[in-house]
């Protein structure tokens, strides 16, 4: 038996992760206590992912109701599959920059502390198991912010010719700039992956991610871009723009073309790695290119009410690049863009998302 834990197992990254690695042959412990609920309301909760994993991959799968933070009743689940783990995918956290301010001690708790938890276990209990956790580009602050950008008719855009033209690599500093409370939580957890491998020999990765998507995302306002942009442009909610004129950029990636990136890394693992991934050169959008999109797709004219002031630390452009990922695993490749994104995304959920006005 070889058996994949996955923390967040409910969760967007986390759910398409169960359900890939269960047709890989292994068996799935998913980990997840619905926390996003209490971080989004009831828009958050991932309880409908939850249930469809159950029904879905049968004796596959195992679901605990397991905090991250609680050490002692984490130590017993790692103990009880030991060396079979072959995988730990530990996709659970607090997501947002903006909630993080609300509760930083919770923050700290769930995104750093659960994560060194998780990373100890590891170590005590299987340490040949490969390891990989989901950052953030949020690690980087608002640096990014620092670039030489243009403004364009539907978005800024770094100068042409810049080193960063192509995406935004892994050598851009952390240091001396705003994190939000939610990155220091995730700089913590960020260096803790990197060292237990450089430090301690595990194979772990730490993948530095910027828009996370697909239709099975619990779309909230606080979190969930294209998601909640998507929803509110089919219930006829009213959308709110923070800041930048509705040009900021976001790269994003679907979670089926994450979690590959996932497999690719388990099949042939390394120590200490870090990578930028998202949709780079190859799938990003504005704000307001999105819209436009949404509208198209839907046939509805979005409703949106524009606030001046944007999100403290928020990116106004954000494109990394994949191209350290890609040079070490080669075969990897994307099979999803921003309009293939959305299109399903309205597809999928064209029963659910309904304006019941």
């Amino acid at each position: 038996m070889s058996v994949a834990i996955v923390t967040g197992s409910a969760g967007l990254i986390g759910s398409e992760t169960a359900r890939h690695f269960a047709t890989l042959g292994l068996d799935i412990v998913g980990i997840d206590n619905d926390m996003r609920r209490y971080f989004f309301g009831k828009d958050g909760t991932t309880l409908p992912n939850a249930s469809k994993l159950i029904n879905e991959l049968g004796d596959r799968y195992t679901h605990l109701e397991h905090d991250i933070r609680d050490r002692d009743t984490l130590g017993k689940v790692f103990a009880r599959y030991g060396r079979d783990i072959a995988v730990v995918v530990h996709a659970a956290g607090q997501p947002s920059h903006d909630w993080s301010v609300r509760e930083p001690l919770t923050d700290f708790d769930v995104n750093a502390v659960g994560t060194v938890n998780m990373l100890e276990h590891t170590r005590n209990h299987c340490p040949d198991a490969a390891f990989i956790f989901t950052s953030t580009n949020k690690v980087y602050g608002d640096r990014p912010n620092q670039l030489p950008l243009i403004e364009l008719d539907t978005r800024w855009e770094v100068e042409p010719g810049h080193e960063y033209a192509d995406g935004i690599t892994e050598a851009m500093p952390i240091d001396s700039c705003l994190h939000s409370i939610f990155g220091v939580g995730k700089v913590a957890a960020d260096i803790a992956v990197q060292e237990y491998g450089r430090y301690f020999g595990l194979n772990t990765a730490t993948f530095r991610c910027g828009t996370l998507t697909g239709p099975a995302h619990a779309a909230a306002e606080l979190h969930g871009f294209l998601a909640y942009l998507m929803r509110c442009a089919m219930e006829q909610r009213t959308y709110r723009i923070f800041g930048y004129k509705g040009k900021q950029v976001r790269d994003a990636i679907h979670s089926h073309d994450l979690v590959t990136a996932f497999e690719a890394f388990l099949r042939a693992p390394r120590q200490g790695e870090v990578y930028n991934m998202g949709g780079g050169r190859h799938s990003h959008v504005s704000l307001m290119e999105a819209t436009t999109l949404a509208e198209k797709i839907t046939g509805q004219q979005m409703i949106t009410e524009y606030h001046e002031d944007n999100r403290i630390g928020d990116h106004i452009w954000w494109v990394g690049s994949t191209s350290k990922f890609a040079n070490h695993y080669p075969n990897w490749q994307y099979d999803y863009d921003i309009p293939a994104i959305l299109t399903e995304m309205y597809e999928v959920n064209r029963e659910t998302w309904v304006n019941r006005r």
